[in-house]
């Protein structure tokens, strides 16, 4: 099964959520796309998307042709919602420190916190990808809960080893980091050494 839940939350970095659902899609992913709110507000603001022919038909535009499935953040009633919906895991990415508190703490009050407490239930793969900086108690509480739950948390730190010469590198470091943990194999970064 290549089947993998994605979310893109509110946080500064969307671009992140962006180039992984494409390198997914290209790779023959089902790709189960989840955008908050706040996500398509900042997707308008750092990509420059407009979303007046709708999310919908604007992620499909925007994306690479592929098996993607996009859904409202208030579609609690979404098959992503189910423990019976199988898949690969999930990726929250970026991933605002209000949806990682509201996942550390069971509230689920959408779909992608609703997702993701499902990932937690059912031991599926489950990884954040906080965008803020400096954190605080809270936020490190937070995450180290999470991490004791087996979520893999992967803060938007690049590596500078390789050299990046744009914000390309620089974001397909990261999205390799991402899939490494997934066991896919790609060539978006010169590993070390």
């Amino acid at each position: 099964m290549k089947r993998m839940v994605l979310a893109i939350t509110g946080a500064s970095g969307v671009v992140y959520g962006i180039r992984m659902a494409e390198e997914l899609l290209i790779r023959d992913f089902e790709v189960h796309l989840i955008a908050s709110d706040a996500a398509c507000i900042v997707l308008e603001q750092e990509l420059d998307w407009d979303f007046s022919s709708g999310r919908t038909q604007t992620f499909y535009q925007r994306l690479p042709k592929g098996n993607l499935i996009y859904y409202d953040n208030d579609d609690i009633a979404a098959p992503v919602a189910s423990g019976s919906f199988l898949s690969n895991g999930m990726m929250v990415m970026p991933c605002t420190m209000s949806t990682l508190s509201a996942i550390a703490h069971g509230s689920s009050n959408n779909l992608i916190t609703r997702a993701a407490d499902v990932m937690l239930k059912e031991k599926r793969q489950l990884i954040l990808v906080p965008r803020e900086t400096p954190v605080n108690t809270i936020h490190l509480r937070n995450m180290l809960l999470l991490s004791e739950m087996g979520v893999n948390i992967v803060p938007a730190m690049p590596g500078f080893y390789s050299k990046p010469t744009g914000i390309e590198e620089i974001v397909d470091f990261l999205v390799g980091k991402v899939l490494d943990l997934i066991n896919v194999s790609h060539d978006l970064y010169h590993r070390y050494g």
